[in-house]
């Protein structure tokens, strides 16, 4: 935030790099802090960005989502629905951003899970308590 474009460019060509080093084979995770805005829908990125997000895209993020279609990469936190206080990674008295994400291979997407969500068949499922158990409680 606040740095030259030309520094901005040399950490997008930077990473580039270090893609490329990566072979296909292979799985990949990027996550961090992009200082972007990728915003709550996906527009013309519908191969990238999962369709659930937050706010408004910015040049950031737009620097982001072009970055991650040229190389078949997924923004894995946004193929999820969230509340917005579970998307929301910055906050001050002025604003509300979300710029910290998870990146992945398109075809790796299956490894993500979203786990606040409790499948159906979980809920009202008898939970046993074996460390309570006794001899007189068995019986």
């Amino acid at each position: 935030m606040g740095l030259d474009e030309e520094v901005k460019l040399r950490f997008w060509e930077g990473l580039d790099g270090i893609i490329y080093q990566v072979p296909p084979t292979e799985k990949l995770f990027i996550g961090g802090d992009f200082n972007g805005h990728i915003g709550s829908t996906a527009g013309v990125y519908d191969e990238v960005h999962g369709g659930f997000g937050f706010g408004e895209r910015n040049g950031g993020g737009t620097s982001l989502m072009d970055f991650a279609k040229a190389f078949g990469l997924m923004v894995a936190n946004s193929c999820f629905l969230k509340r917005e206080e579970h998307l929301v990674t910055f906050q001050n008295t002025v604003a509300k951003t979300q710029i910290d994400y998870l990146l992945l291979r398109r075809h790796d997407t299956g490894l993500c899970k979203d786990c606040k969500r409790r499948k159906m068949s979980a809920r009202g499922r008898p939970r046993i308590r074996w460390g309570a158990l006794t001899k007189d409680k068995a019986q």
